[in-house]
This record gives structure tokens, sequence and C-alpha cells, in this order.
């Protein structure tokens, strides 16, 4: 049984149109194929009055080799679901202007064909009236727009910028004649991409009346105009280095906002007065939106808040444009260290900045505003889960939040014009449902469950999924692990165990769908599948999260010691003698790291998907400050007293017997494809049966759905072998 709040979830309406489709007929297992193809839905994004809603769905044919987006509209008040739009080319949607209907879009191409992007206005109830408004020159995205007193709209997009300030377009862009890339200061790379002179930069735009002036950038039969061009607010703001928002490899529209009178904006950059690759500190700055990157000023700069000097995310002004909410951490190399949450008054003469429930135990990372302005609604991870809590906007430091969601992992959330919350979140057994939740934690409706309407997800349910809680010499905590049981479980059976280790270190496993590391895909081969949450993981106290550093090879090992051990002491369906065990990034170093230790002679097999093989070229890497941090240190020498030395799985290599399954990308460049290498070539050597899987196109993840079939398909029949589900003659 999940453990559950169960009170607090009363009262559904399940609605018509969910209800009505909820007699799909029942699959007998999720295949990857099947997961792989099936709808990929956004977050659900409601019209001002909380009418309807709308968002992508994304389907792959692996016969036509080609994915398919519409747009589906739903229905607030009755349920329905239908398609808004099949036109692909709408890439973003906002609602502004004079209307509860009247929106804002982004249409992914231009006139022009140079690379470039469009925007439209239109009544999002009759998309035939939509009006061309601009033709931009570079492939602008992450649209952010708000109406102002006069009718005017003024608009945010980012694009990556020359360093002179104009929006780069690669389409437009010279192609030297040279390919040399010359770098003096570290970071050469990051995530998957080589940095280069261009950066992203947040451009602000005022769409005026149809009587402005019309420029080159402007339809002259559209509604409104843009006659001014756009401001960069961010390029040229340097020291050490240079500010970027967002910031990459993962910023995207979060990194700033827009004031709702439309008269400031807030965007987050790396803190320029620091070398980007030794800290995590960044930085809010605020500009007023008729300004420019000269008029930009740091609202939290280290020494603004005490204590408060490593990462900031999510600066979202109130909703009376009065206020700015945002988290900090404390840690200047800590990339999860604990996100507090703080509020500054939206001037910057007179900022008063205040921390919000500043001792609570969690780390949050998505927050929306209520509409009074009182509350903020946040998310965090909580006891395997992202749950949602209303937090008090003067909540004292010692505030003890109470969590409204349970099950899931919110993709995003809206608060709705009758102050309901509608909630986008993905579960297990869900790759999308969509809600809305009362501040008091009431689920009010239910709109969409992915489960009770996609084929391939069908008969997927919490029956499918359970947890249980274990002791470890390495910590007071009891740890969590998940329970995911295969089609047509039954307890009277045996199911070999497939044990899978999560990345970070710090991270977890939450009750999320994931199209990478889908626990039931795993599951659904015919194992039980157990995904512990060790030391290092984020949701029960800071304590356990940061109790890793340093400790990469026992805290965590042990931990998972302890949770092969109660598996195998209490759990009579789960048949460990033919068992596998799998992880990515940390988990793969611990995947490396089982080879050499005893554990590992307790599976039948292991899979290594891009993981750390030699701890003392870990400054292969590019982010510095997080190995620092995790090493207990910078590199100096490798000598034995070194972390660096003593965790590496390298000295264990006369232990190495285990059958390996080695993945590694090339585009990989948090872990270097060297590291895969490496471990594949010592095991060939040392004769121990592996096999070497290597996307030249994919980095860190693998997600192409072509590439990603290929990753399940050949992973599956190595550890199908040795587990002995397959009756394959060879795993080769």
């Amino acid at each position: 049984m999940l453990l559950s709040r169960g009170s607090t979830m009363r009262s559904v309406r399940q609605t018509i149109a969910t209800a009505a489709l909820a007699a799909l007929p029942l699959v007998g297992a999720i295949t990857p194929a099947g997961m792989l193809a099936a709808p990929r839905r956004g977050v659900a994004l409601a019209n001002p009055s909380g009418e309807f809603a709308v968002y992508t769905s994304t389907n792959y044919s692996f016969e036509d080799h080609e994915a398919t987006t519409v747009w589906e509209k739903l229905n607030l008040t009755s349920g329905d679901i239908s398609t808004w739009t099949a036109d692909s080319n709408i890439s973003e949607v906002v609602f502004v202007g004079p209307t509860n209907t009247s929106i804002l879009y982004i249409n992914a191409t231009n006139e022009e064909g140079d690379g470039g992007i469009s925007l439209y206005t239109a009544d999002a109830l009759n998309l035939a009236s939509a009006s061309l408004v601009a033709s931009l020159p570079a492939p602008f995205s992450g649209l952010k727009a708000v109406a102002t007193e006069t009718g005017d709209i003024h608009f945010l997009v980012y694009a990556q910028a020359y360093p002179n300030g104009t929006a780069y377009n690669a389409d437009l862009a010279e192609t030297p004649a040279s390919t040399a890339r010359i770098y003096t200061d570290i970071y050469v790379r990051h995530w998957d991409t080589y940095l280069t002179p261009q950066r992203n930069a947040v451009f602000g735009g005022v769409l005026t009346r149809r009587n402005a002036t019309i420029s080159r950038y402007t339809s002259p039969f559209a509604g409104y105009s843009l006659p001014d061009g756009l401001t960069n607010y961010v390029t040229g703001k340097c020291n050490a280095t240079c500010a970027e928002s967002p910031v990459p490899p993962f910023g995207a529209s979060g990194d700033y906002d827009i004031s709702p009178d439309g008269s400031q904006v807030v965007y987050l950059t790396k803190n320029i007065d620091l070398p980007l690759a030794n800290f995590t500190s960044s930085q809010i700055y605020w500009v007023p939106f008729r300004g420019s990157v000269n008029d930009s000023i740091p609202i939290n700069p280290i020494g603004a808040t005490p204590g408060a000097e490593g990462a900031s995310a999510s600066p979202t002004f109130s909703k009376d444009g009065s206020k700015i909410a945002y988290f900090q951490m404390n840690g200047i190399y800590y990339e999860s260290d604990r996100n507090i949450i703080y509020v500054a008054n939206a001037d910057p003469a007179n900022l008063d900045i205040r921390s919000v429930a500043g001792d609570w135990d969690r780390s949050p990372d998505v927050l929306v505003w209520s509409n009074d302005g009182n509350v903020l609604y946040v998310a965090a991870p909580d006891l395997g889960r992202e749950r949602v809590f209303p937090i008090p906007v003067n909540a004292a430091a010692d505030y003890k939040p109470t969590n409204i969601t349970d099950e899931g992992v919110p993709a995003g959330m809206q608060v709705l014009a009758n102050h309901e919350i509608l909630v986008s979140d993905s579960k297990i057994w869900s790759s999308r449902d969509i809600y809305t939740v009362s501040s008091d934690g009431e689920v009010t409706n239910i709109y969409l469950q992915a489960n009770l309407v996609d084929q391939a997800l069908s008969g997927l349910g919490p029956q499918d999924v359970s947890e249980f809680y274990f002791s470890s010499n390495s910590t007071e905590t009891d740890l969590q692990s998940w329970i995911i049981y295969p089609a047509n479980f039954s307890e009277e059976k045996t199911y070999p165990l497939a044990f899978l280790v999560h990345g970070g270190p710090q991270g977890g496993f939450y009750n999320s769908w994931s199209t990478r590391w889908n626990y039931k895909v795993w599951a659904d081969q015919g194992y039980v599948v157990i995904a512990p949450n060790p030391t290092a993981s984020s949701g029960w106290g800071q304590n356990l999260t940061d109790a890793v550093s340093a400790h990469w090879g026992d805290y965590p090992y042990w931990d998972l010691v302890y949770a092969w051990d109660y598996v195998n002491a209490t759990l009579p369906y789960v048949d460990t003698t033919r068992g596998i065990a799998a992880g990515a990034s940390f988990g793969g170093y611990m995947m490396n790291w089982f080879q050499g230790h005893p554990l590992g002679r307790r599976f039948n097999a292991l899979v290594t998907h891009d993981g750390v093989t030699n701890t003392l070229a870990d400054y292969a890497t590019e982010e510095l400050w997080f190995i620092n941090h995790d090493q207990g240190g910078i590199f100096t020498s490798p000598n034995k007293t070194s972390t660096y030395y003593r965790w590496n799985p390298i000295l264990f290599y006369e232990n190495w017997a285990t059958p390996h399954f080695v993945v590694h990308n090339d585009l990989d460049y948090r872990l270097p494809v060297s590291e895969g290498l490496m471990l594949f070539n010592m095991l060939q050597v040392k004769g121990v049966p592996s096999k070497f899987l290597n996307f030249p196109d994919e980095n860190h993840w693998v997600l192409q759905r072509e590439n990603s079939l290929v990753w399940h398909t050949e992973i599956y029949k190595w550890i199908n072998f040795y587990s002995g589900l397959s009756e394959a003659d060879s795993p080769f």
C-alpha cells in the first residue's frame, strides 16, 4: 500500500470526459515502444477567467519515424477535451490582450525562412482570426507578455546574443574558415555544448496599436505592431565573466519575469564576479522595462542577505507587482543545498528582503503566487513525492507547511481565478494527470489521467506500486524504497529482482513518470523493481542529502546493501538469486563500485549508463564546483588519503567478475565518454562478459525516441538473459 494522507484527498469529482474513456481494454504490460510512442502532454495553461486550458500532446510513430504534435483544449467546467489546433508550428501561447480569450503566440517559423520566428495575435476560440504581428530574425523562445494600461503589450523572449547584444541566428551566421576553439579560462564546455562568444539574453519588446510606425519587423495588417525592435537587458553586464540569462543548460523562461503592469523585469544570471566553473552563486537583476542593461541592479548580491551566497532560482512577481519571490541557496559551490524562499519588495530602493519559513527542512523548486499575494504555493520533494505546500508570505522561520497534494510530481501549476490550483503532474503509473485542488487540499476536479485514456498505459495504476522503509548503519533516518510490480503480479509467484540506483547523487526516485528510466517498463519485463532512496536523496531533510559529500563509496553503498538485505529477508516473491542492478550517472558510478565489492557478487548482471569509472579523472568534467563539493575539496594529488583516490572503482579491479553492460554517449561532457570506454576496455581485458553501447548524438541522457528504443532493447536483452527471463542462447 502507498503511504497516503487520504483524508485530505476527498470529494473528488471525476469528470464525464475521463470517466467515459476509462473503459479502455487492459494492456498486459507496457513495452518500451508503447511507452516511447505514447502521448507526451505539456502543462495545462488556463485562460484568465479559468474557463478552459490548452496544452500540447505529442505522439510518435515508429512506423513513420516521426512525431506529431497537436494542441488540446480542456473545458474546465465540463471536463471535455478536444483538439484545439493541429498546427504544430504554434510553439508557445500566452493569454494576453483585451479579452479573456485573447492570445499572443509564437509561430516556430517565419515567412522569410531564415531561422527566425513569428508573433501572432488571435482569439483562442477562433484561431482563424490570427494576425501576424512581427517576424523576428532569430529563434526566440520563452514568451512572457502582459497588457499595459494603454492597451499595449509588453513581452519578453530570449535567444542567444552576440557580444554586441544583437540576437544570434545560426542560419544567418557566417561560417568561419577554421573550426579552431581557443580558451584561456576553464569552463570550456557545458553539458553537451562547447562555449562560444554567443550567450543567452532576455529581450523585451512593445507591441503597440496598428496606427504605430510600421517597421521592417511588422506586418501592416496586424492589430498590433512592433515599431522599435527589441531591447537586450543582459548582454554586456561583465566582470570576471559576463551575465547570461537564462542560465544554461536547463534555464528557460522561469529564469526571468515581467511585472503584471509591464513596467519591470527581473532576470537570473550566474554571479558575474566569480569564475563560472567553480561556483554556483547566481544573482537576480532588476531592470525597468523601458531601461537597458546599464540600468540593471542586482537585488541579492553577496552580503545583501546573511548567508545567502549560492544559486538563485525562479524570480516571480506577485500578481499586483509589488513583491518578488525567489529561491536561493546558502552554499556558494553546492548545487544541491537547501532552497530557501525569499520575498523582496519590487523596489530597488527599498528591497526589504525577508525569508519565508526559513527553517523549513525541505528544498522547494517551483513557486506561484496566490491571487491576493498573501500566500506562496511551492512544490518540494517530500518523502518520495513532490508535494504542493501553501505558505503564508509572512510565515516565521519556524513555520511548518502542510501539503495539499500527495502522490505525484508536478510539472507545473497555476492559480485560477476561483483561487483553486490547476496542477499538471505525473505518477509512476500515469504520464500526465491534470486536476484542480483547493487551498485546503480538496481535489475538486480530475480532468485527465493518462493511464485511463492512453492505450499503451491502460491498466496501469497505484496498485502497481508500493513502498517500504528500512534502517541502515549510515544514518538514524529510516530510508525509503519504492517497489514496482510487473503486470499480473501475484504474491504466490517469484520474480527476479531489478535493483535500480538513482543518479545525482543528490536527488531521488520519486512517484513520477519517466521516459528515460521508467520503473514500470522495467518491471513489465518480468521483474519486481526495487528503487531505493539512500543517503544523498532529497525529501527527507537536508542532513540526509548533505551526508554523501566525501562519502560516495561508503554511506550510500551501505544503505543499498541494507536495502538488498531487507528485500531478501522480507519479500518472498522477489528472487534475489536472479537479480540484476542498473544505474545512471551516480547510479552508474555505484554499479562500478558494486563490481569491485561484495554486493556486486549478489547480482547476475550490472548496467552502467554514463557513470564514473576513474575518480582520479573527475576534473575532466565541466562543473568543478560539483566535484570540489562532493569529493570534499579540490583535487591536489592522487594520495591515498584523498577521496578522489579512496572512492575510485578501479582500485578494486581484481574483484571484477559480474557480467556488465556499459552505455556512454559522445556528447556527455558531464562525464566524458572516456569513462565508459575505460570501463569496457578493463572488463574486456579481464575477460568479464561485457557489451558497450554508444550514441554519438546523445548527451548524459538518451532523448531521441529511436535511440531510446535501441537503448531499452539492448539493455533488456542483456539483463533478461542473465536473470533467466530470456530463452536466448546468448546476451550478445
